[in-house]
């Protein structure tokens, strides 16, 4: 799972996959706010079913456990004149 800092609604969001953040007024808070996400992503949880829809719009019931986190990762990190 890949964070990516990217112009957004007049400002600076981070997007994964389709999804965009909220927008935040520079690059480098955009960046800082993608690397919390991401860390906070791959932090463990308590074990709970969990419910999602796929592409196909059929829903599915799974039990998730709380040490099954994605691999994440910000891309590029931005100058500090930016």
């Amino acid at each position: 799972m890949i964070y990516r800092v990217v112009e957004h609604d007049g400002g600076w969001a981070y997007k994964v996959g389709d999804v965009f953040s909220e927008t935040h007024p520079t690059r480098q808070a955009a960046f800082r706010a993608a690397e919390q996400a991401a860390a906070a992503h791959r932090s463990e949880g308590s074990d709970e079913m969990i419910e999602y829809q796929d592409r196909r719009g059929r829903w599915h019931e799974e039990f998730e456990t709380g040490e099954s986190r994605p691999t994440t990762k910000v891309a590029q990190r931005p100058s500090t004149d930016l």
